[in-house]
């Protein structure tokens, strides 16, 4: 059985062509909200993350939100077209993952948010340019080390 949405509410998601569309959020759970905020932020980013990863943990970012059904009861988006038929665009997705995120993560609702993403980013990139210094220094040792096979040439 299903947990319940945890402190669910109403969000008016402004769609792209004109008008809205209502999505009810809700808190995660502790651990699944571990997992989200573990794994979302660093598997989205260009050229470090990993999509696939990105992609799954969406998914379950996205079972904590619903839609009303004829009935009014809450339909989760908990599958790929759920989340493809209710969102009309990746814009809207996008929208709905970001009031996740805030309604889940007090830092993103009073503002933190900016400066939690650029000491991010600021690790991050001390993080790379550590990596690509160390293959650079090895590619460059590799160079100055000629092979003893080789013929010389007179160039």
């Amino acid at each position: 059985m299903a947990r319940e949405l945890l402190q669910a509410q109403d969000f008016e998601c402004p769609l792209p062509g004109g008008g809205s569309k209502t999505f009810i959020l809700s808190k995660f759970p502790a651990i699944v909200g571990r997992e989200i905020i573990a794994k979302y932020p660093l598997s989205g980013m260009p050229k470090l993350g990993d999509y696939s990863v990105n992609e799954e943990t969406m998914f379950k970012l996205m079972n904590h939100v619903a839609i009303r059904g004829a009935n009014g009861e809450p339909i989760r988006l908990s599958t790929r077209d759920l989340i493809d038929n209710h969102c009309e665009s990746w814009e809207v997705l996008a929208r709905v993952e970001f009031e996740m995120l805030k309604l889940n993560c007090s830092f993103f609702a009073d503002g933190r948010a900016s400066r939690f993403l650029e000491g991010f980013a600021q690790k991050a990139l001390a993080s790379v340019t550590k990596m690509l210094m160390g293959s650079l220094e090895q590619l460059s040792s590799l160079e100055k080390q000629r092979s003893k096979n080789s013929e010389k040439t007179t160039r």
